[in-house]
């Protein structure tokens, strides 16, 4: 895992074919500071006023991606990248991946399946509140397959955790596409429809908020790698450590 002190760029080249239509794009991370106090990043979302159609293309997508994902747990370089890029507007959150994977893992199921066991899927846990007790997981397999949950601290360590599965995030719209270096995998979460969750204390965030959240991505192919935007410090409760969640400002 990086040190405390560490500050780090980097500029990579993507080649990137989707739908036969070949586009290349200059995507530079953003520089990282780990802080003595504290792991977490601060990671841009950029506001948008264009359009984003959810189709899995990335073609409307103008901010840029961040990456590439590390082992969730050391910090080390993965197998197959993973870049991420996040945008909102007034009604919306919208979340992108670029992921190459050359032995893509899984299939077309239904909706709330329990895909996280068995194939290649990007994830997002959000709390927007910061407060760990509650907390939103979303999973998108290549093949467009998703599930939403709600997740609660039942132990005062959050060493347990109840899972609502009935939990659904209406209007949530979620399109995968297969491509020859890999998928890529486009999200939209309406803000409406978290200000329904519990004791959530959300509120639909304006040019300077931040919410504590986390991206993922489980790469079940030639090696299983467990991968994250922001590596954890430690094991102990695998991607679920809200406390180790980075830290997403909304910008303009």
């Amino acid at each position: 895992m990086p040190s405390n002190s560490l500050f780090f760029s980097i500029l990579v080249l993507l080649n990137c074919r989707i739908h036969n239509m070949r586009f290349k794009a200059i995507v530079p991370f953003i520089i990282v500071l780990f802080s003595a106090g504290s792991n977490s990043q601060n990671i841009p979302v950029h506001k948008t006023k264009k359009q984003i159609v959810v189709d899995g293309s990335l073609s409307d997508w103008e901010t840029p991606f961040l990456g590439p994902f590390v082992v969730h747990n050391s910090g080390e370089k993965a197998t197959q990248n993973t870049f991420i890029s996040l945008s909102w507007n007034e009604e919306n959150f919208f979340i992108a991946y670029n992921c190459t994977d050359s032995k893509i893992i899984g299939t077309s199921q239904k909706k709330d399946s329990q895909i996280f066991y068995t194939d290649d899927l990007i994830e997002i846990f959000i709390d927007p509140d910061g407060d760990g007790k509650n907390y939103i997981e979303v999973g998108v397999n290549a093949f467009s397959t998703n599930y939403d949950l709600l997740l609660k601290c039942i132990s005062p360590a959050c060493g347990g955790w109840k899972t609502a599965t009935e939990f659904d995030i209406k209007g949530m719209e979620t399109v995968s596409k297969i491509n020859p270096e890999g998928y890529t995998v486009e999200i939209k979460i309406p803000f409406s429809s978290l200000e329904k969750i519990k004791n959530g204390h959300f509120e639909k965030p304006k040019t300077g908020a931040k919410w504590k959240a986390n991206a993922f991505r489980i790469d079940y192919g030639n090696t299983i790698e467990y991968l994250a935007l922001q590596p954890y410090k430690t094991l102990k409760f695998g991607f679920h450590q809200p406390a180790e969640f980075a830290v997403f400002e909304f910008v303009e």
